[in-house]
């Protein structure tokens, strides 16, 4: 997902994808373990949303913070 597509949603919808983005790299980790993950770059891809995600979050408290102030 691209960083402009998570500055579109609302602070609790991202704060959904970042759960979803997290219990999906779960999923890839148990998939490693067991010997059945296929794309082997889908763990560091995923890793990367979950990043990219939190930082939009924080982008949008700070901005949220600043504005108030």
């Amino acid at each position: 997902m691209k960083a402009a597509e998570f500055r579109q949603l609302s602070k609790k919808d991202l704060q959904d994808k970042i759960t979803s983005l997290q219990e999906n790299l779960l999923r890839l980790r148990c998939n490693r373990i067991l010997g059945q993950l296929e794309d082997k770059t889908a763990i560091k891809k995923a890793r990367t949303d979950i990043a990219r995600g939190f930082t939009i979050m924080k982008e949008k408290t700070d901005s949220m913070l600043t504005n108030k102030k």
